[in-house]
């Protein structure tokens, strides 16, 4: 498996070096950054697993970066901080912040946290299902195309995970029925075709994914 990249901003040299060399030491790849403004471009730049913040920064603090990062990116983030206050904490989850750790803190406890959240976001991955924009959380039962909520009845759900599922295998209409309808459905083969047909129409583009296979049924293509 790949090393995970960390992107630390902190203003203190002596900070990066504490926090970066324990993250190291447990094989993440650490890229530093002293100010809010370095840290937006090199995020912006190259790929990073998941970024620890400092909130007060010189220009951009870390509340402006993390609410730019936000804006196009759901990557994990820390806040690091010297405040305590419950406003402070509660301002930073507002912005999408997934923790927030007060100074003085212990570096080995900081590292628990950083492995903790990535295991997390690992495990939720598992149940997500995705397809260009389109992203199906098997879970949740929620259905999303360009992060944007579609609202599907409970049938069309089903329908969309079978096929999702399936991806790349031909599916026959009885064959969808028969799993999405269950197996003592004897309705007609032409529900199915109903069902996919205002699926696309929610979907929009997304609805590429759905494709007709001639005589037989349906295909969930994850490209184009």
């Amino acid at each position: 498996m790949a090393a995970k990249r960390i992107l630390i901003a902190d203003d203190e040299l002596r900070m990066r070096k504490l926090v970066g060399d324990f993250l190291k030491k447990k094989g993440f790849l650490i890229t530093e950054a002293e100010d809010g403004k370095a840290a937006l471009e090199l995020f912006f730049s190259e790929p990073f697993d998941l970024v620890i913040l400092d909130v007060m920064m010189p220009g951009y603090d870390g509340w402006a970066v993390c609410r730019e990062i936000r804006k196009q990116s759901r990557v994990p983030v820390i806040m690091l901080t010297a405040k305590a206050e419950e406003v402070d904490e509660l301002f930073g989850f507002d912005l999408g912040a997934d923790e927030y750790v007060t100074k003085p803190f212990s570096p080995r406890i900081l590292v628990a946290r950083v492995q903790a959240l990535l295991r997390r976001l690992e495990d939720n991955q598992k149940d997500i299902l995705t397809a260009g924009d389109l992203a199906i959380d098997v879970t949740g039962r929620i259905v999303t195309v360009k992060a944007e909520r579609i609202d599907l009845t409970p049938k069309e759900f089903d329908l969309l995970l079978h096929l999702a599922e399936n991806a790349g295998k031909a599916l026959s209409r009885e064959q969808v029925l028969n799993a999405v309808w269950d197996y003592d459905y004897f309705g007609d083969a032409r529900t199915v075709d109903t069902h996919v047909k205002k699926l696309r129409l929610k979907l929009g583009d997304a609805g590429r994914h759905i494709q007709t296979v001639r005589g037989l049924g349906y295909r969930f293509e994850v490209q184009p």
